[in-house]
């Protein structure tokens, strides 16, 4: 599969001495711009997932008539928190 390029953007000088400050050793500044979009793609995928998984949960619910308080979800949620920093150590 043939690579393609994204668009130039202009910025300013001080912006790219401090992305160019930032680089690890032996990384190139398209390198750094790479994982970043790379990285923010998959953090919009994921706040895209996690809000279809949300409204879906909200329509079951208003079919089913079945809702959860919020208090005991998170206890739920620190409970299953607790119980997977216990297996880690």
């Amino acid at each position: 599969m043939k690579t393609a390029t994204f668009p130039s953007i202009r910025i300013e000088p001080e912006f790219r001495q401090r992305a160019e400050s930032v680089l690890g050793q032996e990384e190139t500044l398209s390198a750094f711009i790479e994982t970043a979009v790379a990285e923010a793609v998959e953090r919009r995928a994921m706040q895209k997932e996690f809000l279809a998984r949300g409204l879906a949960s909200l329509v079951q619910a208003e079919r089913t008539g079945s809702y959860h308080a919020a208090a005991d979800v998170h206890k739920e949620a620190a409970a299953r928190i607790a119980a997977a920093g216990k297996n880690k150590g």
